[in-house]
């Protein structure tokens, strides 16, 4: 098999006795949340995101040269919201050191209320949201995605962040073969490259074909899955969970 096909297939059916156990094919799920939640915040909230804090620096920015179409309330809002939610998320990571499994899990029950949450208050609002509807809107998608980050960096599985693509893309590149590299990771980075993309794209068509609340519902689903999946794991014993 070729060693890219042989990466993607261990990253999506990892063995259960190995290092990071069931958490690569987990983290490629949270990636397509991430694609998703940003769809709804970029399109359905007007250029802000809630995962990718890259573009919202820049798009403050934008903001305050006079950009138009760019909002310094959104973005600073945005920004504060992420940021609350990495320092619970780091908190509760400090406060449960001793089992991966048993982190993701209290992580992902966690966005998976607060992205219902938002959802139901995106049912009631009329998108493209405005004034308070569009801050809660943020705060509470910015809490999940802060939490899930921070979780993330802690459990440290390699080439799987869920919402940074920058050094996926480059690690690609320059790692390669063409670069004189051993072309190692290929199959993974692209696979979290995908899960992005693919998310990305499930939420713009759902808001341009369907409705523009629909990619929250399909987070929460997607959240929830990997809660249920992380609940069958929460008394393993074996090596990855340490």
């Amino acid at each position: 098999m070729h060693p890219v096909l042989r990466e993607a297939r261990d990253t999506l059916v990892p063995d259960p006795a190995g290092p990071h156990g069931p958490l690569p094919p987990l983290l490629l799920a949270l990636t397509l949340v991430t694609g998703l939640v940003d769809a709804f915040s970029y399109l359905a909230l007007g250029r802000v995101f809630v995962a990718n804090m890259t573009g919202n620096v820049v798009f403050l920015g934008f903001s305050l040269a006079g950009a138009s179409g760019f909002s310094v309330t959104a973005s600073v809002v945005s920004l504060a919201a992420f940021a609350v939610g990495a320092l619970l998320g780091g908190r509760l990571a400090h406060a449960m050191p001793g089992h991966r499994g048993r982190l993701l899990l209290a992580v992902t029950a966690a966005q998976t209320a607060l992205v219902v949450a938002a959802w139901v208050l995106a049912s009631v609002a009329d998108l493209p949201a405005r004034g308070g509807w569009r801050a809660a809107l943020i705060v509470l998608l910015g809490l999940a995605m802060g939490g899930q980050n921070a979780v993330v960096r802690r459990l440290a599985v390699p080439e799987l962040t869920t919402t940074v693509l920058t050094m996926t893309i480059t690690g690609m590149a320059s790692d390669g073969r063409l670069a004189g590299g051993t072309g190692a990771k290929v199959g993974s980075r692209l696979l979290s490259a995908s899960a992005m993309f693919v998310g990305a794209l499930a939420g713009a068509a759902l808001i341009g074909h369907a409705g523009r609340e629909l990619p929250l519902p399909v987070a929460a689903a997607v959240l929830a899955s990997v809660s249920a999946a992380l609940l069958t794991q929460r008394h393993s014993t074996r090596r990855w969970t340490a």
